[in-house]
């Protein structure tokens, strides 16, 4: 029997769930040419612009010509060079732990952590809804799987009196889709009250709360007794690429023993690590950066308000724009580029059905002049 792939993707058409890419021809910034058109941008995760920053740019160049491109090998064999220790050590520093793990991407770090401290016999529990890496982790670790309702410390505390065996509860620390905050002082305080590990996963966090840019752990002074296991992304406020799993000494040597990502991957370029050392250098001393995002979080937010826009509860860059219909996010976000402004509509099944979306996402780079470009153009299309 063969596969019917054109009906699946015919349904998905006739749902307005279909999917394209489209082609950036320039570098990440405020201003990007895709496919052909000039746009102000507000679908990067590039939060504190550093994606294309000058010095970012040089310190990866110069690292090509030092240690040459490829990684060669894995951590494990002859790949594990002295940059990459480097970036390890920079990022146990600024989340205060005694030790971190370079992972080549968001999605290895999840499934590398999730089935390398839980199996057969465990739990896992997660909020409703986590992202997509950390539910196929905890599907693929073989432990027994349960989701709490999203960011509900008293439903998580229900699920953990039925936990068996080593148990694991593992939250996004900012949501991808919502844009809120994980509760962490209550998740962490059931957690402990059960003996149980809680990992946060703070991609979208990590670099933008915080005094010193350590993300929703340092956001809300907690510690490695609190969280014991931390993952952040690289290639969002550090704009570079790959990420990390931070932790104890025991936690990141059980890593390097048993997580299978880990170990079965070359690892990432010595010059990419150079590059990073570099953005995190930036991270933590130009501290504007920080200041000036916030500053476009409240402008933005305040003048939704006054025209009407449906906003969900986030204190941070992302700021969805409930729409409910698919059809209907897409039309929005259509008239949004006729104008030259680049905003996502986003649909199931990255959301609930019925929950469709534009997701606006904002930049230490934009400028109070784009963000009011954006709220006129919306003052404009959304009735």
């Amino acid at each position: 029997m063969a596969f019917d792939l054109e009906a699946r993707l015919a349904q998905r058409r006739a749902a307005d769930l279909y999917r394209q890419r489209p082609t950036l021809q320039s570098p990440q910034g405020p201003e990007v040419v895709v496919d052909g058109q000039r746009l102000t941008a507000f679908c990067s995760n590039d939060y504190l612009g550093l994606a294309n920053h000058p010095e970012v740019v040089e310190a990866w160049c110069a690292g090509a010509r030092t240690w040459g491109v490829g990684g060669g090998a894995s951590h494990l064999v002859v790949g594990h060079s002295a940059p990459h220790h480097a970036v390890e050590e920079a990022l146990a520093e600024l989340t205060g732990r005694p030790r971190a793990l370079l992972f080549s991407t968001g999605y290895m770090a999840n499934m590398g952590a999730i089935t390398a401290l839980v199996g057969q016999g465990d739990t896992v529990l997660q909020d409703r809804l986590n992202h997509a890496s950390l539910l196929d982790g905890g599907l693929l670790s073989k432990a027994r799987f349960n989701r709490y309702l999203h960011n509900d410390a008293a439903s998580l505390a229900s699920r953990l009196a039925r936990a068996t065996g080593n148990t694991l509860v593992v939250t996004d620390g900012v949501f991808s889709m919502d844009g809120d905050l994980a509760d962490l002082p209550a998740l962490a305080k059931a957690a402990r009250a059960r003996d149980a590990w809680l990992m946060v996963d703070d991609a979208h966090g990590f670099g933008t709360l915080g005094a010193q840019g350590g993300g929703i752990v340092e956001h809300f002074g907690l510690g490695i007794d609190d969280v014991p296991v931390l993952v952040g992304t690289l290639g969002k406020a550090c704009g570079t690429a790959g990420a990390f799993v931070a932790g104890s000494e025991v936690l990141i040597e059980s890593l390097i023993q048993f997580a299978r990502p880990y170990i079965y991957t070359t690892s990432q370029p010595p010059g990419l690590a150079c590059a990073t050392l570099k953005s995190l250098e930036l991270l933590r001393r130009e501290r504007w950066r920080r200041e000036h995002l916030d500053e476009r979080i409240a402008q933005f937010r305040e003048g939704a308000r006054r025209i009407g826009l449906r906003l969900m509860d986030s204190p941070t860059a992302i700021q969805p724009i409930l729409v409910g219909d698919s059809a209907q996010a897409l039309q929005l976000s259509q008239r949004l580029r006729e104008r030259g402004l680049l905003v996502t509509a986003i649909r199931p099944p990255t959301v609930a059905a019925g929950s469709a979306r534009l997701r606006v996402t904002l930049s230490a780079a934009h400028s109070a002049a784009q963000v009011q470009l954006l709220l006129n153009a919306l003052d404009e299309c959304h009735a």
